[in-house]
């Protein structure tokens, strides 16, 4: 049965503005346990790539609700808050740090940039996350009672060390990058390693369409073993390019240790 061009037609705007209004403004929370002997009990919210554009705060608070209301022990942030390549093109970064400071955790908000906060400005987002109240790490770590935070810089736009990010670190280690593809360069000795960047690929049918990483869609999204290292990377929040998603829904990530 062929359907007529009218019905086409209808099937296609409605399609259009699922992917455009609907799917990107779903927001999912992802749960992810893991087993580890030194972390026992340890609850972790990481959350990436939020792109925000210049009228969603509405989305913002939406999303900090949602990390509040798992009730954290740490919340990890892995880059990419401001929208686009141009000021204009995102919410203000004084108005995301504003509101991430409101985020509530035992050990507090730890992040990391991503390419488009380097694009933007990365001093200016470092800064006012700083008055926030948000540790920013940049090739470095942070100890806490029986956890290390370590935090590369972005690939893209500045020099990512891991050896300095490493340097100091006492505990069980969990490592931030936005791309995954510094998974490589990361040793086995860590705990677990943290990305977003690549959006799940945003556009997903059978396949990500499309994957921004070196590995193709080896690293696109979920939970990946290389050799002893594990890595999970998020479809993250926002979107990029295009203001679209399908079958690649926006999410938080709690991870409990057991």
């Amino acid at each position: 049965m062929i359907l007529p061009m009218k019905w086409i037609f209808i099937l296609f705007i409605i399609l259009i503005f699922y992917i455009t209004f609907i799917e990107p403004n779903i927001l999912t929370v992802k749960y992810l346990k893991l087993e580890s002997n030194e972390l026992r009990g340890m609850k972790i919210v990481f959350a990436s790539d939020f792109h925000m554009k210049p009228y969603e705060l509405y989305r913002l608070k939406r999303i900090v609700r949602k990390i509040n209301l798992q009730n954290p022990d740490i919340i990890l942030l892995g880059g990419d808050y401001v929208n686009g390549h141009k000021k204009g093109s995102t919410l203000s970064i004084d108005k995301i740090s504003g509101e991430l400071s409101n985020l509530k955790s035992k050990y507090g908000t730890i992040a990391i940039m991503g390419n488009h906060d380097g694009w933007q400005g990365k001093k200016e987002v470092i800064e006012a996350f700083e008055r926030a109240g948000i540790t920013v790490l940049e090739n470095a770590n942070k100890n806490f009672d029986n956890i290390t935070i370590a935090g590369l810089e972005d690939m893209q736009t500045a020099n990512p060390d891991v050896k300095k990010a490493l340097s100091g670190a006492f505990y069980p280690v969990i490592m931030l990058t936005h791309t995954p593809d510094m998974i490589e360069s990361i040793p086995s000795s860590v705990e677990l390693t943290l990305a977003g960047h690549t959006h799940g690929g945003q556009v997903v049918l059978h396949k990500p369409l499309i994957v921004p990483s070196k590995y193709g869609r080896k690293y696109a999204y979920g939970l990946s073993y290389n050799k002893n290292k594990k890595i999970f990377v998020s479809r993250g929040l926002g979107t990029s390019i295009l203001p679209v998603r399908f079958n690649c829904f926006p999410e938080i990530v709690v991870i409990e240790f057991i």
